[in-house]
């Protein structure tokens, strides 16, 4: 295994799809840009929303950024579909903003990942629902979601 990989590998098994769509979820919900920024390629292509970003720099400026503004960010991942080295998978996330108003924001991305594991291209759309704090369902303390929590099916997002 090379020093830059991040297991599983393609090609994806059902399994390993799942297991690598639950440690991008973990990943990000550090809030952490340069830990995230590892599961990448040095030269890794995103577009995310209408902002393109290219290589390690740019995703951990990026993210900066993002969770700047998204504050209590609780992200939750599910696979949707998988074949070789691609994985796509739907999402959602709470947040606020620095003037208390919630949002989630519901997406779908579609990731391709090199023979080490790491992610050369994410393509991602979203959009952002307001919600009163009072409708938010992802409730556990800042970071990785217990295994016990719902996931988006449970919770019919």
């Amino acid at each position: 295994m090379s020093q830059e990989s991040r297991p599983p590998f393609p090609p994806f098994t059902r399994e390993s799809a799942i297991a690598k769509v639950r440690a991008a979820e973990d990943g990000w919900n550090t809030r952490d840009p340069e830990k995230v920024a590892l599961a990448y390629s040095a030269d890794s292509r995103w577009r995310n929303r209408a902002e393109f970003v290219n290589g390690r720099d740019e995703i951990v400026a990026f993210l900066a950024r993002k969770w700047r503004r998204e504050l209590d960010y609780r992200l939750i991942k599910e696979l949707w579909a998988f074949d070789g080295n691609r994985i796509a998978v739907r999402f959602a996330y709470e947040c606020h903003d620095d003037s208390g108003n919630w949002y989630r924001s519901y997406g779908n991305e579609n990731w391709e990942f090199d023979e080490n594991g790491l992610m050369t291209h994410r393509y991602a759309c979203i959009n952002d629902l307001p919600i009163k704090e009072s409708e938010r369902v992802f409730h556990w303390p800042l970071g990785r979601r217990p295994d016990d929590h719902p996931g988006l099916s449970d919770l019919g997002l």
